[in-house]
């Protein structure tokens, strides 16, 4: 039987609606619907028809289908990253920027995920190798100083050829997915999906002369921490790690490591302009 993993973020008041008539459809379309025990417990799910109660996720899946935000869209991309299995996500969150649906276009968006009649876009990562091993970050890695520290020293070098040293609050390296995110408040560019490189950005930078920087998906960045005081290192907004004193970390470029399900037609430029005509409104 066709397996669909479902996906939802951390408040079912918002989402129960969306979730039954996800269910209703799903036993139309002949598809099984995978809940694993935190979803089935937040969302008090008795055994039923066509869903599949305390599963683990698995990766033997057609799609993942997601009921949240953001910060839910990039946890289950995450999980999903180098397996091929595609994310469909409606958006339940404050902008949903990488939402395929909104919630007022459920029902065909549920006819058109199960239909598979969807459209995929890849999207890279960054891998960033830590002392426990390799984080994978959708949309960006954050290096920054922490709340009542002094403010950072970072030098920061491309395949051993150091470009400089910043003093700021913090340094980060965005995928084109995340250039529109935390990037961009540090007044680093909007780069479109499908180009290959990464941007770096700098946090407060205490120079005139800190530019933001698009790179090559094959320039590997070295980041080195010459502060008296450790730093925070977060991915996707997750606190993972820390670089210490006179430590350093390096972030290389994943190309098409995960992979959205959006409508057919839906590009990029829409994307951009409906978020950002929400987000002045």
């Amino acid at each position: 039987m066709r397996q669909v993993t479902v996906f939802t973020h951390n408040r079912p008041e918002q989402t129960g609606a969306a979730l039954q008539l996800l269910i209703e459809q799903a036993r139309r379309h002949g598809v099984l619907l995978r809940f694993d025990p935190e979803e089935t417990a937040k969302h008090r799910l008795a055994p039923a028809e066509g869903i599949l109660l305390d599963a683990p996720w698995s990766d033997e899946v057609e799609l993942c289908f997601v009921l949240g935000g953001d910060g839910s869209i990039l946890r289950a991309l995450r999980h999903y990253a180098g397996t091929g299995v595609p994310v469909f996500a409606v958006n339940f969150g404050e902008i949903g920027f990488l939402a395929s649906i909104e919630p007022d276009g459920l029902r065909e968006g549920i006819d058109v995920a199960f239909a598979g009649s969807y459209e995929l876009m890849r999207l890279p990562a960054i891998a960033l190798e830590t002392a426990v091993g390799v984080e994978h970050a959708v949309n960006d890695i954050a290096i920054h100083r922490r709340i009542g520290s002094r403010v950072a020293d970072l030098s920061y070098s491309f395949d051993g050829e150091e470009l400089g040293s910043v003093r700021c609050d913090g340094l980060v390296v965005a995928t084109p997915a995340g250039s529109t995110g935390y990037n961009l408040s540090n007044g680093g560019p909007i780069v479109a999906w499908g180009v290959e490189g990464l941007v770096v950005s700098f946090i407060a930078a205490h120079t005139l002369t800190a530019r933001a920087l698009v790179v090559g998906p094959r320039d590997r960045l070295t980041v080195r921490n010459r502060s008296r005081e450790p730093l925070a290192v977060a991915v996707d907004g997750r606190p993972v790690d820390e670089l210490a004193p006179q430590g350093a970390l390096t972030v290389g470029f994943l190309e098409e490591d995960c992979t959205i399900a959006q409508l057919p037609g839906a590009s990029f430029y829409g994307r951009l302009r409906e978020k950002f005509e929400r987000l002045a409104r």
